[in-house]
């Protein structure tokens, strides 16, 4: 089946044909470079979208949980299918795309061309058929006048009256016009055999070969749209396994989560190694109390409004015990004694690992720098050995430093676990039966009370027997100044005094105001004055001089 046989009459159809298969091959390339367009928005959001989940804390703040584990491997994995996407857009946008364009503009030259040759050979058809058409008029022409010329000898010749000149000249006249009538008919014979020959070669030989060559080329265009079919789906087919495995690793995370190891870790991170409260005692208010009635009658003690009020009672441990409530802020000391004994104890194991690690990083070094200046030693012309001697003493310095850090922090760790665990009670802020007694004097070193200080420095500050209840109600704990270590153990029996044990670090939230009492918050939240010469202040910074 041929074009040139079947359709040698259908040039004009051929051409909308053809033009229509380069139309619809522009069509498909659009739709490649659309389909383009969407991969990569499509990876170009699923990248925002990791990027917007990912944690933006350092990586040792990072959850450990499980589940936070297995959804950042989710969106790693997330992160190489937009990866995927991507190459599909550019495998499409390479292989089919970019070929498409390209065949396309050949497509349309080589149609014009044979074009242009189809059009070329009909024109030059058209010609002789013009020329073979005049000739046959003019011989049509000649034919007439001939007749009319032979019309007109025989009716001179036939006329008696007519003279011999005039016989002649009509004799004449048809023989000219006989001789032109056979020229014209020998032309018009010429014109039809070469308007017959070049038709008989148009249709059978031009026509035919340039109708194939345009079947040839939409054969081929057909051809390249199959091939760019299976191209398009060849760059999806490729990517397939790679996004199988990153379908196949969400799967795996899936399953990597551990409701019971999230349990664990969330009590690893939040154990305070504080033992629960114990019970309060109980406080006997009527010891003070005349009895009027014989001893084996028990009255009812009387109520002092001023000391009982439950409000003021309440409030005395509003926002303290942050065993269950919030934790106060306080600075970070060195040795993270603001920290709960557990949390503290982890946070000296971790930076004890970390200096572990920094200091073998150093030994390597060393080893490779003693080596070094063994090379340069035994081959000078490599180098200068002396040359090394200072980064040699800068790593041992830095080895000596770290040790330092080692041994120091091991110290720290050694106290927290021999400590046993600290029960998470507190006193009572105040003691009732001292609300009309002046504060006892300070306790000494040696344990025994001076009596002879002046009173306004041995005590604190005697406010309304609740002034200290209305300062503590607060929700939010004041801020921490600075801390302090005991240097002694107080007892803190008075009104508004805190109890301490040698040894025990608290925050302090008040500066001594020259009375010789500092106001501090224990790490339970309990707060109270203790005597400043028994405490080692340290403040923050930022706060000297405040």
């Amino acid at each position: 089946m041929s074009w040139g046989t079947e359709l040698w009459d259908q040039f004009d159809n051929l051409e909308k044909h053809t033009q229509w298969g380069i139309d619809f091959l522009e069509r498909y390339t659009k739709f490649v470079k659309e389909r383009t367009e969407i991969e990569h928005a499509y990876a170009k959001q699923l990248r925002n979208l990791v990027k917007k989940n990912c944690p933006k804390r350092p990586k040792d703040e990072e959850p450990r949980f499980t589940s936070c584990l297995s959804f950042y491997t989710i969106l790693n994995e997330l992160n190489d299918y937009a990866g995927q996407r991507e190459v599909v857009a550019e495998e499409m946008g390479r292989r089919v795309y970019g070929e498409l364009m390209r065949y396309t503009l050949e497509l349309k030259s080589e149609r014009k061309v044979h074009l242009q040759e189809g059009r070329k050979a009909q024109q030059y058809l058209d010609h002789c058929w013009k020329q073979m058409d005049n000739s046959k008029k003019k011989f049509e022409r000649e034919c007439r006048e001939t007749e009319k010329a032979q019309l007109g000898y025989e009716k001179i010749d036939n006329d008696p009256n007519a003279t011999k000149a005039d016989v002649e000249k009509a004799k004449a006249q048809l023989y000219l016009r006989t001789h032109m009538a056979d020229e014209s008919k020998n032309e018009y014979a010429a014109q039809l055999q070469n308007f017959n020959g070049e038709q008989q070669k148009h249709f059978y030989s031009a026509i035919p070969i340039i109708f194939k060559n345009l079947q040839d080329m939409d054969e081929r265009r057909t051809l390249k749209l199959s091939e760019s079919y299976k191209g398009f789906a060849d760059v999806e087919r490729k990517v397939i396994p790679i996004i199988s495995k990153c379908l196949e690793g969400m799967v795996v995370a899936s399953k990597s989560v551990d409701e019971r190891r999230d349990s664990q870790i969330a009590v690893e991170s939040f154990k305070s190694g504080f033992e629960p409260p114990a019970d309060f005692p109980f406080e006997d208010f009527s010891q003070n109390i005349y009895r009027t009635g014989s001893e084996g009658t028990i009255s009812t003690p009387k109520t002092d409004s001023s000391r009982a009020d439950p409000k003021h009672t309440i409030g005395k441990t509003k926002g303290k015990l942050w065993l269950f409530g919030k934790k106060p802020k306080g600075p970070a000391v060195e040795d993270f004694s603001h920290l709960p004994p557990e949390q503290r104890r982890k946070k000296l194991q971790q930076r004890i690992d970390e200096l572990n690690r920094e200091l073998q990083k150093e030994v390597d070094q060393r080893d490779a720098l003693n080596k070094m200046k063994d090379v340069y030693e035994k081959n000078p012309q490599m180098g200068d050995p002396g040359s090394l001697q200072p980064k040699i003493a800068e790593t041992m310095s830095n080895m000596d430093r770290l040790r330092v850090e080692i041994q120091k922090n091991e110290a720290w760790l050694t106290e927290v676990e021999g400590k046993p665990g600290v029960r998470g009670d507190r006193r009572p802020s105040a003691d009732v039966n001292h609300h009309h007694h002046t504060p006892h004097g300070r306790e000494s070193p040696e344990g025994s009370y001076n009596e002879d200080a002046p009173q306004e420095n041995r005590g604190p500050p005697q406010p309304d027997p609740h002034e200290f209840d209305d300062e503590f109600d607060d929700d939010d704990p004041l801020p921490a100044v600075g801390h302090c270590k005991a240097l002694y153990s107080f007892d803190g029996q008075n009104e508004g005094t805190l109890a301490m044990v040698e040894g025990e670090v608290m925050y302090i939230i008040e500066e001594d105001k020259g009375d010789g009492w500092t106001r501090a918050r224990k790490q339970n939240g309990e707060e109270g004055y203790v005597p400043t010469s028994y405490v080692d202040i340290t403040l923050e910074k930022n706060s000297k001089g405040s």
